[in-house]
């Protein structure tokens, strides 16, 4: 369930490397909630892949985290319309190759196995 800060966004799932989260946006920050289960998750694992999907979803630099393994707030660095780029270029200029990347038939979750150095 998203805070109340969120109620009533429109939401995004997306699978990176093995999480899944359900990403809004509301001008200036984003919220990044795993729906999937996964055994002992710490933050440090799953941030990354947090931000990368706030990154994908929103189109805008995450310049800093906020939460638990659950649940992740990312500051953002843009401006609140600004629109997600291309999905493959966009993870190119972040040093990262897609390993795959499978959307199902109504676009429900986009699923990203991204590679990053």
């Amino acid at each position: 369930m998203p805070s109340p800060h969120y109620h009533g966004v429109e939401v995004t799932r997306v699978s990176v490397d093995g999480s899944t989260f359900d990403v809004r946006q509301k001008g200036r920050l984003a919220e990044a909630i795993r729906v999937n289960v996964q055994y002992a998750p710490r933050l440090g694992r799953v941030a990354r892949r947090a931000e990368l999907a706030m990154e994908v979803i929103t189109g805008c630099d995450v310049i800093e985290i906020r939460g638990d393994a659950a649940k992740v707030t990312g500051i953002l660095d843009c401006a609140a319309d600004d629109g997600p780029p291309p999905v493959l270029s966009y993870l190119k200029e972040q040093d990262c190759d897609v390993v795959d990347i499978f959307v199902p038939s109504g676009g429900a979750t986009a699923y990203l196995e991204p590679d990053c150095s």
